[in-house]
């Protein structure tokens, strides 16, 4: 073929389901940009007319007539330039996700996924109906004919076709069959969630399919916290024979972040000029973007006026804190004050005005206090260590901070309940009823605060502590988002050491001298997670092994001991405690607050991982490891 030049653009979106002004607003921009540098053909994410996560209004027929009547008016953008829009149409009572090409005001067809994801979060077969390969077909809306199906289109001479995210990480791809029809360009527009190491497998998915498939490889993911869990990172990849040619940084705070490359098309292609990327994965950098990505987007969709936290001077408040303490930061950054202060939609221009002539710290500071605001709850049982945690903790990134006692409501609960019964509470045979009240009487307070400021709680919650049902439900497991609930208890521990040496927050000192504890028992019995429950590790091995690789407890007892975890009585009796307490939590995790998916897998029963209400509890398995 004769050597032909395209100008390639891709577009992260932030985009939010329904929000019909929002969603427009950024595909308008983003094509309005891509006009100004010439592009010939820009990829914008997958189904970012109405945002991938509408869940079940995807199967409300008008949903399919609003979202076409949008492309409509989006066509009408389009003047001298090709531009791929996600939108999903309705055929015959069938609900297909695609891809719509329009070039210079014309739709040229709509490319359906031919693959639906449906592990881990992903529910798409509940939607949507998988295309057959090599099918074209032909539907009508609103007296219009159009293409629909496995369509190769053509730009100045050059083939291209789509692999729609979960297409690209089949073995059976359709790329597979693009390379036998001669195709030189792949677009994959994608809603893929974002979650630890992850960018790394999707580079080289890119990057190695240019190579494999001898092609230049597009892709644009959406970007944000699109619907209230899921994580978008952003990114957009240009790849040709195996090369690099664009890659974003991920995780940003704009609307709108977009790649542009020009690109030579020839029967030999070589990628002129390539960045040299190999990806370093630094988890804890990945978990501190995601994190104050995910809660800056939350605030503002949800129209909240900023984060209310309990305080308590332990690792996982403390980790609450420094997310949005760094959100503040990132988003200046990423920003500037400006665009930073006006985005939130919380600030006057008097305001603005006030921001812009601090310098960076201050208005970080300045700006942390506003948004956040802490309250440390002590009683009888706390120590001046966590209360000096929280305090210093606070005071460090401007926090606004508050502190009192609730040993008087505790106190008047307790009374109550002895009066009822007839008898006083003792530790010896109320152990947890004592433990709760505490973590239960620090609820109310805390969400007056919430009100008043019409903010979002916090709620505190970790993964591990979700495993076996160590929090008191309507205590500490109370909020509007529970940001951390994707975690582990060990990496939140190694995590806030990064945080202090890394990034400089060094009212973490504090928390990381201290051991993690509950402090709901008198101090003489010296209470701590670990001695409540097993070493963290071990119960993250055990909660991963069970339930991400799904082995059965005798398989989990056998990989244990053959790894030397502890000798065969100890892992016996840490696999009986977490089996039973698993199960017997299930409710517990109904009912957490709305977490942020972070990680490969989660526990959450929303989102990932069912598991039943009401079970055997594992007695005949654990029975069976007993006797070993």
């Amino acid at each position: 073929m004769k050597e032909t030049r395209l100008t390639l653009a891709g577009a992260a979106l932030n985009q939010t389901p329904l929000d019909w002004d929002n969603n427009l607003q950024n595909i308008k921009d983003a094509i309005t940009e891509a006009i100004t540098h010439n592009v010939d053909i820009l990829l914008l994410p997958e189904l970012c007319i109405t945002s991938y996560g509408c869940e079940d209004l995807f199967l409300s027929p008008w949903l399919g007539e609003e979202a076409f009547d949008k492309l409509l008016q989006i066509k009408e953008w389009c003047v001298g330039i090709t531009v791929c829009v996600g939108i999903h149409i309705w055929i015959d009572k069938q609900v297909y996700n695609t891809a719509c090409v329009i070039k210079n005001q014309e739709i040229l067809g709509f490319t359906a996924k031919q693959f639906l994801a449906k592990d881990g979060i992903h529910y798409e077969p509940r939607w949507f109906t998988e295309w057959p390969a090599n099918q074209v077909g032909e539907f009508e809306m609103k007296g219009q004919k159009y293409r629909i199906g496995d369509i190769i289109y053509e730009e100045q001479g050059v083939t291209y076709a789509f692999e729609i995210c979960e297409d690209a990480w089949r073995p059976n791809r359709p790329a597979e069959r693009h390379m036998a029809k001669g195709v030189q360009l792949i677009l994959n527009p994608s809603a893929s969630h974002f979650a630890l190491s992850k960018t790394d497998l999707r580079y080289r998915l890119v990057v190695e399919a240019s190579k494999k498939y001898k092609c230049t490889y597009l892709y644009a993911n959406l970007l944000g916290n699109e619907a209230g869990k899921v994580i978008y990172d952003g990114e957009v990849l240009i790849a040709q024979n195996g090369k690099l040619i664009k890659r974003n940084d991920l995780l940003c705070f704009k609307s709108v972040d977009m790649e542009v490359a020009e690109v030579t098309f020839t029967d030999s292609p070589v990628a002129e000029e390539t960045i040299h990327y190999l990806p370093t994965i630094d988890e804890n950098k990945e978990l501190m973007a995601a994190l104050s990505l995910g809660l800056f987007d939350y605030m503002r969709k949800s129209h909240s006026r900023g984060f209310v936290l309990s305080l308590s001077g332990g690792a996982d408040s403390s980790l609450c804190a420094v997310a949005v303490a760094e959100m503040v930061r990132r988003g200046i950054a990423s920003l500037g004050v400006l665009g930073f202060v006006a985005k939130t939609q919380l600030f006057s221009l008097k305001d603005a005005a006030y921001f812009d002539t601090l310098t960076k710290e201050q208005v970080a500071c300045e700006l942390v206090g506003r948004l956040l605001t802490c309250a440390y709850q002590g009683t009888v049982n706390s120590s001046d260590d966590t209360y000096t945690s929280a305090k210093e903790l606070a005071d460090s990134i401007g926090a606004r901070f508050y502190s009192w006692t609730i040993d008087e409501q505790v106190k008047g609960y307790t009374s109550i309940i002895e009066g009822a019964i007839d008898r006083p509470l003792t530790w010896a045979e109320d152990d947890v009823t004592l433990q709760n009240i505490q973590a239960r009487v620090r609820a109310p307070a805390i969400w007056m605060l919430a009100n008043i400021k019409g903010a979002l709680l916090l709620a505190t919650s970790n993964r591990s502590e979700a495993a076996v049902g160590y929090a008191t439900m309507d205590g500490d497991t109370a909020g509007s988002i529970s940001p951390i609930a994707g975690i582990d208890k060990a990496f939140v521990r190694q995590f806030l050491i990064w945080a202090q040496k890394e990034l400089g927050y060094q009212g973490l000192q504090y928390v990381n001298n201290l051991q993690p504890t509950a402090e709901l028992r008198p101090a003489k019995e010296a209470q701590t997670d670990e001695k409540d429950l097993m070493p963290y590790e071990v119960l993250n091995q055990i909660e991963r092994l069970a339930f991400y690789d799904r082995y059965s407890p005798q398989e989990v007892y056998n990989k244990l001991l053959e790894a030397g975890v502890a000798d065969a009585e100890t892992i016996k009796g840490w696999l009986q405690k977490f089996y039973s307490l698993w199960s017997r939590n299930q409710w517990k995790r109904e009912r957490y607050a709305p977490g942020f998916h972070l990680d490969d897998y989660s526990l959450d029963p929303r989102s990932w991982l069912r598991f039943p209400i009401l079970s055997g509890g594992f007695r005949s398995e654990l029975n069976e490891i007993k006797a070993l």
